[in-house]
């Protein structure tokens, strides 16, 4: 069977039992994630005291904060402050020198798999395999992560259909738009229906239609995910987040609500900008 028939199969021939389409009154609402959510006390992302040395450089230095479940917080800083390296302290991609990274209560450094199941993670140009299709690579990645045959098929429709991929999932990666690779690695991100979503700049190098459209597919995401989202578009802040979490030279300088960074009638990329600058005065 090739693999357009695989797809055809999977879009258009669901059984009864197997498909996941619910009565339109029951369907999620697209909303913006700035939107009231409900925010519950359970930490699902956590930094206690994380460092990170490459000899005498501190990298990161001290960071603490808590994100509990339901909260969309943007991770802001200059080039070079130390948000990625957090980032990958906290998906386990990279061992901290001091302190604790947190998924949903596990200790990333030493319960990885544990941590990686509540845990979808979108790096900046995050590696896509380019001659493989979106099918492909969902396929593979559902059968790294040990889904079943059906689950698999299941997740499979259900990402491709939140991050509207259906009519690329049999193109070539490689021949896609930035726009669409980025729906890419958000649909892997969330194959595994994970609690808690961390992305690396995903609307970088995008034109302002392909930012809509990342943008439009993190509104799909619905309300209860916890997500930390790292960007330089102040606009995204603004339209996506509701705290601010900002580092500078691998310290923590503003942890807080978005509507509380700016000063009156400030904008809030002078706010970054006072911020990092007083940081650097420090």
């Amino acid at each position: 069977m090739t693999e357009e028939d695989s797809i055809s199969q999977l879009l258009a021939s669901k059984s009864d039992e197997d498909s996941l389409e619910t009565p339109e009154s029951q369907q999620p609402q697209v909303a913006s994630l700035q939107e009231t959510v409900e925010v519950s006390d359970e930490v699902m992302i956590e930094a206690n005291q994380l460092s990170k040395f490459y000899g005498e450089f501190a990298a990161t230095r001290d960071i603490n904060f808590q994100i509990k479940r339901g909260e969309v917080v943007a991770f802001l800083g200059p080039n070079g402050a130390g948000k990625s390296t957090t980032m990958k302290i906290l998906t386990g991609y990279l061992s901290p020198s001091e302190g604790v990274a947190s998924i949903a209560g596990f200790n990333m450094a030493t319960h990885r798999i544990e941590g990686s199941s509540h845990l979808g993670y979108l790096p900046e140009n995050g590696p896509l395999y380019l001659d493989m299709t979106p099918y492909s690579l969902l396929a593979f990645f559902a059968d790294a992560r040990g889904l079943s045959k059906r689950n698999r098929e299941e997740r499979i429709e259900a990402v491709v259909d939140l991050c509207d991929l259906s009519s690329v999932i049999y193109k070539a990666i490689g021949k896609l738009s930035k726009g669409y690779r980025q729906r890419v690695g958000m649909a892997q991100a969330l194959l595994h229906e994970p609690d808690v979503l961390i992305m690396d700049e995903p609307t970088a190098g995008l034109d302002p239609n392909q930012i809509q459209e990342v943008r439009n597919t993190m509104n799909r995401l619905g309300k209860d995910r916890t997500i930390l989202l790292s960007t330089h578009i102040m606009q995204e802040v603004e339209a996506m987040a509701s705290r601010v979490i900002m580092i500078n030279e691998g310290q923590l300088v503003y942890d807080g609500p978005m509507d509380e960074l700016a000063e009156e009638g400030e904008p809030l990329d002078a706010a970054f900008r006072r911020m990092t600058t007083v940081a650097e005065e420090i």
